[in-house]
């Protein structure tokens, strides 16, 4: 199978894109599209974290329960998103709109790739590495980095979400980086015509 969107990282921003894209399903333009996201969490920074200042989120929450409970979250809701863990990407090659991501264990076709794994110097995913620079918006004692990128774009049919965007490590931000995308990328499904996708309590 090929998918048309394929998402690497089970974090914030690459959650947050999937439920994005998954809330879509019955847009004429997104409902036959193939959605997949490699939800590999142990490299988190969700890990060890705890939270009193993020909005929607019940205070003294902990990243450790948040990031199982968001793949749970995911899987109740919009089924149709493939969810493929304990997978680590080697390798990306081919290009729009025919990417080709070799993992320790399968290759996958897509037309789409999200990459939103986190901003550690440890990046090493083949294809990408060209795309590297210096964090932005990190302490240089960090030694964070970032894929070049333009608005998350990096080339055409890749874009980078979250610290890996250049953005700070905040959940919100992460969160709201991740949705950017993705609605970024059902204006592309829908012909370049802007749009996004809103739950409502009000009939449709």
């Amino acid at each position: 199978m090929k998918f048309n969107t394929l998402i690497i990282g089970g974090g914030v921003s690459g959650i947050s894109c999937a439920l994005v894209l998954g809330s879509a399903q019955n847009k004429v333009f997104a409902k036959d599209k193939t959605i997949g996201i490699f939800t590999h969490q142990k490299s988190s920074a969700l890990q060890d974290a705890i939270f009193n200042n993020a909005y929607g989120i019940t205070p003294g929450t902990l990243g450790s329960e948040l990031l199982p409970n968001s793949t749970t979250h995911l899987a109740d809701i919009y089924p149709h998103i493939t969810q493929i863990p304990n997978e680590k990407i080697i390798k990306i090659e081919g290009e729009y709109p025919d990417f080709k991501i070799v993992t320790n264990k399968n290759s996958y076709t897509t037309e789409i790739v999200v990459i939103g794994i986190g901003s550690a110097n440890t990046f090493d995913i083949e294809g990408l590495m060209e795309y590297v620079e210096t964090h932005k918006k990190a302490l240089s004692i960090k030694n964070r980095i970032q894929l070049r990128n333009i608005d998350h774009k990096v080339t055409e049919g890749i874009y980078t979400i979250g610290t890996l965007a250049g953005w700070r490590s905040q959940l919100a931000i992460a969160a709201g980086s991740g949705a950017a995308v993705a609605t970024d990328i059902l204006t592309l499904w829908n012909a370049g015509e802007q749009t996004h996708s809103h739950d409502s309590i009000r009939e449709k």
